[in-house]
């Protein structure tokens, strides 16, 4: 099982790479597997369908998107194009 689980986690990095996006930044505050609320102020990643995760990472970059974190979230995905945001919600999420 552990080794399932390795490949899975080792999957995801390698997907998430040919995104193009750092999946280390998002994960710092939203988890390994994307499990966590960031700093107790947002919704479980995982949890989400991966249409609305692309909606969100490209509204955080033009800033239409957001609550209280939205000027964190807009820095940490101004670099990306919309289409690596767009590939790396296919990553991750439901």
């Amino acid at each position: 099982m552990k080794k399932i689980v390795m490949s899975i986690v080792a999957l995801t990095a390698t997907t998430a790479l040919m995104a193009g996006v750092n999946a280390g930044a998002c994960q710092g505050c939203h988890g390994t597997n994307f499990e966590k609320s960031a700093l107790g102020k947002s919704k479980i990643v995982a949890d989400l369908p991966h249409a609305e995760i692309a909606t969100a990472l490209k509204g955080y970059k033009a800033g239409t998107f957001g609550g209280p974190m939205k000027g964190l979230m807009k820095g940490q995905v101004a670099k990306y194009s919309d289409a690596d945001l767009e590939a790396f919600a296919q990553t991750i999420g439901k």
